[in-house]
């Protein structure tokens, strides 16, 4: 797949790999519980919030492209996905043997769509979902993310830092609280899981290794 974004150059005050201290990559991080160990040990990683999907009006790649909204289609043994959101919904539906529903995502138009069709999978168990749901998402971002290379090299250059949905309406993907919000830097004071910002910090290590 060709991607049809390019990486244009961002001034160095605005790379969002800039960090004060790095994490130590030795022990990854990829749950609320585990950056709290890493803080408890004295690392003081530095966070990177992101929220939305909207491009930026002059084009170029910002942190809204870590959004499952974002408008980056990718590709898995031959279908065409046109958002992250549609593969994780794609990925729900089939987890649950739903068909009907999965093809439903497929033809669906808009993320908000398939978000809407999620709920709708047939035979959904909450606690194979709960076990599968972080997997899925991974997969269809590190799809996204080696589909796309100015995408990929964006999350590369993130560095290590900790990625954080601040989503104020979201508890299980984002961290329940908005980036202005002072708890946003605190995670022993989040309310959510911030399960989408572990994925793609997970998505970052494996193409590291490449």
């Amino acid at each position: 797949m060709l991607s049809r974004y390019t990486m244009p150059a961002v001034p160095a005050h605005e790379r969002p790999g800039q960090t004060k201290m790095r994490v130590s990559m030795d022990t990854p991080i990829r749950s609320n519980q585990a950056l709290l160990e890493q803080l408890k040990h004295g690392l003081k990683p530095d966070y990177l919030m992101f929220w939305g999907h909207q491009p930026t009006r002059d084009g170029r790649i910002s942190q809204s492209c870590f959004s499952q909204w974002f408008d980056a289609g990718l590709e898995l043994d031959g279908i065409q996905y046109p958002s992250a959101e549609h593969f994780m919904m794609a990925g729900k539906a089939l987890l649950f043997g739903d068909q009907e529903t999965h093809g439903r995502i497929l033809k669906a138009v808009t993320p908000a769509d398939v978000k809407q069709l999620g709920r709708e999978v047939r035979g959904f168990d909450d606690a194979r979902w709960t076990e599968a749901r972080l997997d899925i998402v991974v997969q269809g971002n590190l799809a996204k993310f080696s589909q796309h290379q100015a995408l990929g090299e964006y999350l590369l250059s993130t560095g290590d830092q900790v990625l954080v949905e601040a989503s104020p309406v979201d508890r299980i993907w984002g961290i329940g609280l908005a980036a202005e919000d002072a708890r946003a830097s605190r995670p022993e004071q989040w309310r959510g899981l911030n399960l989408l910002g572990y994925a793609l910090m997970e998505v970052r290590d494996r193409l590291r290794i490449g």
